[in-house]
């Protein structure tokens, strides 16, 4: 089993940086696949960024250049820079961890306004 808990969010400018962090209760070397994914008002939720058990990571088109996402195992901690913020970025982010099933945290808002 696997615990994630997100921090990190809050409220931005448009063209501002926000980073977000993912820590697990346990080495995350151990994840397959992990990443972010983020549900806006009314709208499913939808992959952000991830690395996949391949190796592998993929990002959104609609972040591709904008945002990174990258982890420090040693920390157990996986992150999510974000710059460039549009309001169309707003919504609630949440940490993905796939261990023999599938795992989120709780969320954290973000928000970009003027």
């Amino acid at each position: 089993q696997v615990q994630l808990v997100e921090s990190g969010g809050g409220l931005v400018q448009p063209g501002g940086s926000l980073r977000l962090s993912c820590t697990a209760s346990g080495s995350i070397v151990r994840i397959i696949n992990m990443g972010w994914y983020r549900q806006a008002p009314g709208k499913q939720r939808e992959l952000v960024a991830i690395f996949t058990r391949y190796g592998i990571t993929n990002y959104a088109d609609s972040v591709k250049g904008r945002f990174t996402i990258s982890r420090d195992n040693a920390k157990n901690t996986m992150y999510l820079q974000m710059n460039s913020l549009k309001p169309e970025d707003t919504a609630v982010y949440y940490c993905y961890g796939e261990v023999s099933g599938a795992y989120w945290g709780q969320g954290t808002q973000v928000t970009v306004s003027s």
